[in-house]
């Protein structure tokens, strides 16, 4: 082998038989047989690089002939046995890193003069090659680093892999240099994210910026916090943020206020640490800072709102509201303040925050409403709505009106502004126009029909979006009065309209008719007209409620067949058309053919039996002949032979009827088989085939169920949240038998076991009840109104004491005995509901929380094994509660559950502070293992109906 090797070397010109490069003898004048210059820089660089290459070949065919390699190794074998070679290719000296040799500029030039994809992809997988080649020599020099990672962030921003840099980062965040450090953060920001594991490193560097004396590296810091702080990061470094909010730096305050609306969205337990620094962040002169501090509180109440954070929040911001009021008002009657000026309007984004948290402050509170109903009327009346930025703060003030408790003067000035948006040239001011006025008109329905003109206009604008949204609105402004206008320009629209729209626009108008149509005629006219323009985009429903409008009546029913034969005829292409039309002439076939009056002013329209088939054959012998289409048409010819009286056509339909005997569908088979078979039987098939009787038009059976409700916005649906609740339970109560109102007091409480299982097992006799007392009687519980579900024959006493609890033997063995009890217990408290936590794999969690004296309550957790053969082990509860709250936790009194078993378990939940919150908010962690699997983990929180 070493042989071969050697003989190949040989073989070069530049390597001697020992593999050393050969220099030719040197002539006069300085040169060299080859015809170079010894001085020639050029060919010097050229002998070393093949030198190189020579010297890798025959490396490379030493191991190749050994076996350690193959031929695809090559130049891999290149890079990882000569790192001078890159140096060398690039005529760069030794010692220097290649990626420092490409500036960032340089490299942004070849990414984007790359003429083809595989170039750049070349030129990227080049330069991340040297990138992470300069990183394995571990330079010390900061600015080749530097350099690295902006090239790293611009891969980035091309969407490559830049994991390899992300140590890099950290290296530079560490640095003691401001320029590092910037370039470091912006680095970790954006190549990493709270779920990476090498962010633990970050936690130290960060804690001694945020404590450094420059305010520029606590602003990096605070910055860098604020985008990517993790859980553990947030409760590592929360004391240093809460600090920094006291600080004396405006800079740095308004950067500590958002990191601390960062930290409060990870953890929502530590709120309570900055409730008092955003207190006084509102109070601040800065505008920055007070902008920052209201970005914080916003984002705090709307926690609460969405039960991701502690309740109260509101409640402790809503004495602020009178020193909001007082800033807006004075930036709104504020002189010109170039620092804080934008066309004119002072500080428009500090307004538009002040305007949302008021808002949110406002909402559900009549008295806070009250205190910032003048300003808001100050706002819209006095804003500048010729630019954009006074448009801007319009449409808060316009949201502020409608979700707070505003009188209705002040709504009807929030819809005008918004029905002036309308007319602005602006698609976006009007887009938000349209979508708010959607929200709207189930409050002020009337204000907003004052607009029912303009927003009919844009269904005819360009953009798709706005024509959209004014769809939306034109159905929600439908009713009784201006069906005929609204629905005459949706017709209009809809033959216009693309096709995307048509399924929706079908079904609405089908519910507006439905629902508002001010006579039959009227309806029939605008589902026909609607089949004749998107009959392919009708849903079943549609046709359904169409076939049992013309059947439940008579006297349009000729009127209908005849108008939907002509419009067949005229048009086959509507699949809904073609279905409906079919179905009616199969059914009165016989008034078309009888004749009528076709309209008032018109003449009689004669149609013969041949023009009903030879039209059925059009339509078969067409491409919209589709499955449904030819089983609808096989039915109605099997009407119309009892319905026509020409023998002739009557033929004609029984061969085609007979052709389908053979067809590919087993539906059309099947009915052409038995078809076919009834012309046997004259008799039976007139009888078979009369007339259906009209259909009992029900409420579910509507055209789409109920009629169509319309969409509440967020301040109708908080203001009948509460009254909605009582009526369900109340139309529980009523399908369960109940005929007592659900908020009636309950005397003796709630029935023991005993009483429920004597009356499923029928055991009325079997346990003594005790006589009634003259008392009111209370209301039915839910458990005694389920069993009257079962056919108990007598009542289940609701007055007086309650039975004692006995244990199941003697409730089996009491079911032949008549004893009654000895003693009475005193009456029970009233029974606490029940409220489902968990329910998967076979086991279920129940809840029921009855509430003491001295803001504490105690929940009872119901384990229970729903399935039939399925045991559970080692089942447990572990709970937490805010921090506001104590928490006693008990063991359970059963953790194997067979099949059916209960295992109870309590909680007692005590408040620090007061009373204890109208909901309780639990975090469970449920734990268990079933069939002998391994422990399964779950958690949920739970927040108290």
């Amino acid at each position: 082998m070493l042989m071969a090797c050697s003989f190949r070397l040989s073989r070069y010109p530049f390597f001697g038989s020992r593999g050393s490069p050969t220099r030719g003898p040197r002539l006069k004048g300085g040169k060299r047989q080859d015809g170079q210059v010894a001085k020639d820089g050029r060919g010097s660089t050229y002998r070393r690089r093949c030198c190189y290459f020579y010297c890798l070949d025959a490396f490379h065919l030493a191991l190749e002939l050994r076996g350690l390699v193959s031929s695809h190794c090559f130049l891999l074998s290149r890079s990882f046995f000569c790192p001078p070679l890159i140096h060398i290719l690039l005529d760069t000296p030794l010692g220097v890193p290649v990626a420092a040799m490409t500036s960032l500029k340089q490299f942004i030039r070849n990414v984007r003069s790359a003429k083809t994809i595989a170039d750049e992809r070349a030129v990227i997988q080049k330069e991340s090659a040297a990138i992470r080649a300069s990183f394995r020599e571990e330079s010390h020099d900061s600015g080749i680093r530097r350099n690295n990672v902006a090239k790293l962030l611009y891969l980035f921003t091309l969407g490559e892999r830049t994991h390899f840099g992300q140590i890099e980062c950290l290296k530079l965040l560490a640095s003691h240099r401001f320029a590092d450090k910037r370039l470091g953060y912006l680095g970790t920001m954006l190549l990493l994210d709270e779920n990476q594991e090498v962010l633990t490193l970050v936690t130290n560097s960060l804690k001694n910026d945020l404590n450094h004396s420059n305010q520029y590296i606590v602003g990096l810091a605070l910055c860098a916090l604020g985008n990517i702080a993790s859980v553990e990061m947030s409760r590592d470094l929360f004391p240093e943020v809460e600090s920094l909010l006291s600080t004396a730096n405006p800079y740095i305050r308004r950067k500590a206020a958002l990191c601390a609306m960062r930290i409060c969205r990870k953890v929502p337990d530590l709120q309570e640490h900055f409730f008092e620094k955003a207190k006084t962040l509102l109070s601040d002169r800065n505008h920055g800072v007070l902008l920052c501090g209201l970005t914080l509180v916003i984002d705090m109440c709307e926690a609460e709102e969405a039960e991701e954070g502690q309740e109260g929040v509101i409640e402790m911001f809503r004495p602020l509201a009178g020193s909001l009021v007082r800033a807006l008002k004075g930036l709104t009657t504020s002189g010109y303040a170039p620092e804080h000026d934008v066309s004119g309007i002072t500080d428009p984004f500090l307004q538009v925050k002040i305007l949302r948290l008021l808002r949110v402050l406002g909402r559900g509170d009549a008295a806070t409403s009250e205190l910032i109903n003048d300003i808001l009327a100050q706002v819209a009346t006095n804003t500048d709505s010729t630019k954009n930025v006074g448009n801007a703060i319009l449409y808060e003030a316009v949201l502020t009106i409608l979700d707070i408790e505003a009188d209705s003067g002040l709504r009807v000035l929030g819809v005008n502004i918004l029905g002036k948006f309308l007319t602005n040239k602006d698609n976006n001011i009007r887009y938000v126009a349209l979508n708010t006025l959607n929200k709207v008109v189930a409050i002020e329905p009337n204000a907003v029909q004052r607009h029912r003109n303009t927003i009919l206009e844009c269904l005819r604008d360009p953009d798709i979006s706005i024509r959209r949204r004014a769809l939306d609105l034109s159905f929600m402004l439908i009713n009784e009065s201006n069906v005929r206008v609204i629905i005459r320009e949706l017709l209009a629209f809809l033959e216009v309209a693309d096709n995307e729209f048509k399924p929706a626009m079908t079904s609405q108008i089908g519910i507006a008719a439905d629902r508002f149509a001010p006579n039959k005629r009227w309806h029939v006219d605008t589902i026909l007209r609607v089949l004749k323009l998107a009959g392919a985009y009708v849903k079943e429903q549609i046709l359904s409620s169409f076939v049992r409008l013309i059947a439940t009546t008579p006297e349009l029913q000729t009127y209908s067949v005849q108008k939907l034969y002509m419009s067949l005829k005229e048009d086959i292409s509507q699949e809904g058309l073609t279905l409906a039309a079919t179905w009616v002439i199969g059914e009165y076939g016989d008034n078309l053919l009888e004749g009528g009056q076709y309209e008032e002013e018109e003449l009689v329209k004669e149609v013969k039996e041949s023009d009903l088939v030879d039209l059925f054959n059009n339509i078969l012998n067409s491409t919209y002949a589709t499955q449904t289409v030819v089983e609808y048409i096989t039915t109605a010819s099997m009407k119309l032979t009892v319905r026509m009286s020409d023998p002739a056509q009557i033929e004609r339909l029984r061969r085609f009827l007979n052709s389908r005997t053979a067809d590919l569908s087993v539906e059309i088979q099947q009915r052409a088989v038995e078809y076919t078979n009834l012309f046997g039987y004259d008799q039976i098939r007139r009888g078979v085939l009369e007339r259906m009787p009209p259909p009992e038009i029900r409420e579910e059976q509507r055209v789409l169920g109920a009629p169509a409700k319309k969409r509440q916005s967020k301040i109708l649906k908080d203001k009948t949240k509460k009254a909605v609740k009582p009526a369900e339970q109340d139309m529980l109560l009523d399908l369960m038998g109940g005929d007592a109102p659900a908020t009636s007091p309950i005397g003796n409480g709630s029935q023991n076991t005993a009483d429920l299982l004597a009356d499923i097992l029928g055991g009325g006799s079997g346990l003594s009840s005790p006589a009634p007392q003259p008392m009111q009687k209370p209301a039915q519980s839910n458990t005694a109104a389920i069993m009257d579900l079962f056919g108990s024959n007598k009542n289940t006493p609701s007055a007086g004491p309650a039975e004692p609890a006995s244990s199941s033997m003697d409730l089996l063995g009491g079911l032949g005995s008549a004893a009654p009890t000895a003693s009475t217990p005193p009456p029970s408290a009233p029974a606490a509901p029940v409220h489902a936590a968990f329910n998967k794999n076979d086991l279920s969690l129940t809840l029921q929380v009855q509430r003491g004296s001295g803001g504490n309550a105690q929940i009872q957790a119901r384990f229970r094994n729903s399935s039939n053969f399925t045991s559970f082990s080692g089942v447990g509860l572990q709970a937490a509660v805010p921090k506001s709250q104590r928490l006693q936790l008990s063991a359970i009194n059963k953790p194997d559950l067979e099949a059916g078993d209960e295992g109870i378990q309590l909680l007692k939940v005590a408040s620090l502070n007061g009373a204890l919150p109208p909901k309780l908010r639990l975090r469970l962690r449920i734990t268990y293992s079933k069939d002998g699997s391994d422990p399964v983990t779950d958690q949920v929180d739970w927040t108290e109906p």
